[in-house]
């Protein structure tokens, strides 16, 4: 693993094998155990398998925001979530939508041309050798550390005292129910689906949900309140906005989570 950007952004998306995954655990990061044990905010409750609809403000939605190039004037094109850690400074998105690491603020719970929590410019940037060498699919996954940038409320701290941040899940099973939240281009409130996913492949994850089109790339994959990918991998992440990809949480992604929770 290393820590570095790297030097061009991709265009942001957006877009049967078998595998023995029959475990689901949190991690058991002994020093991380607190960050992925409680208070797990809802995320399917409600909604029909395989629909997509705009998401309600709410714990969830608030965790996740869109990335812009610049600022809020410079149009976003991919998708964050705050994850939890020691320095309340991470978060989670695709590798692809960090091409330009210097140029790109987030934007958590950003909805209709506005920031209610601020714009957090990034510091660092964890991505794993495979995507840097190759832009292996199964590499696509960053975390990366934010602070303030502007239109953060006075003594706000750190982003995760804001809206708080999901835990990371690994070795979920071939059949997790995931709900993934994410920003189309074209839409300037998050987007919400959560359906029953599959194994494409022993490395990457599907799941069929209609409408999540360009912008959606590093939308978090959530299964029961926690990350269990983000929206990226095959095709970067799909080319039909219908069948979406992730990469699966596995061990590289685990240590990019545990340096960057480290770095902060």
């Amino acid at each position: 693993m290393i820590h570095r950007s790297f030097p061009h952004p991709r265009p942001a998306r957006r877009t049967p094998a078998r595998a023995r995954r029959t475990s689901r655990s949190l991690l058991a990061l002994t020093a991380m155990a607190a960050l992925v044990s409680v208070d797990l905010p809802d995320t399917a409750a409600g909604q029909p398998l395989g629909v997509t609809a705009r998401a309600a403000s709410g714990a969830s939605a608030d965790r996740v925001g869109a990335l812009f190039a610049g600022g809020l004037d410079g149009g976003h094109f991919c998708t964050a979530a705050v994850v939890r850690s020691d320095d309340r400074d991470v978060i989670a998105t695709a590798a692809h939508c960090l091409g330009s690491p210097d140029s790109t603020v987030f934007a958590p719970g950003y909805r209709d041309g506005s920031a209610p929590y601020g714009t957090w410019r990034i510091t660092g940037v964890h991505v794993a050798r495979g995507w840097t060498a190759g832009e292996d699919p199964d590499d696509d996954i960053a975390f990366a550390t934010v602070v303030p940038a502007d239109g953060v409320p006075a003594g706000a701290g750190r982003v995760e005292d804001l809206v708080g941040g999901f835990p990371v899940a690994a070795g979920q099973p071939d059949d997790a129910t995931v709900t993934v939240i994410g920003y189309p281009r074209d839409e300037e409130t998050p987007l919400r689906c959560t359906d029953t996913t599959d194994l494409f492949s022993d490395t990457q994850r599907r799941i069929g949900c209609p409408d999540l089109s360009g912008g959606t790339s590093g939308s978090p994959w959530l299964v029961d309140g926690a990350l269990a990918g983000v929206l990226g991998g095959h095709e970067g992440g799909g080319t039909v906005p219908e069948i979406s990809y992730s990469a699966v949480l596995g061990d590289r992604a685990v240590e990019l989570y545990r340096e960057a929770a480290e770095a902060g």
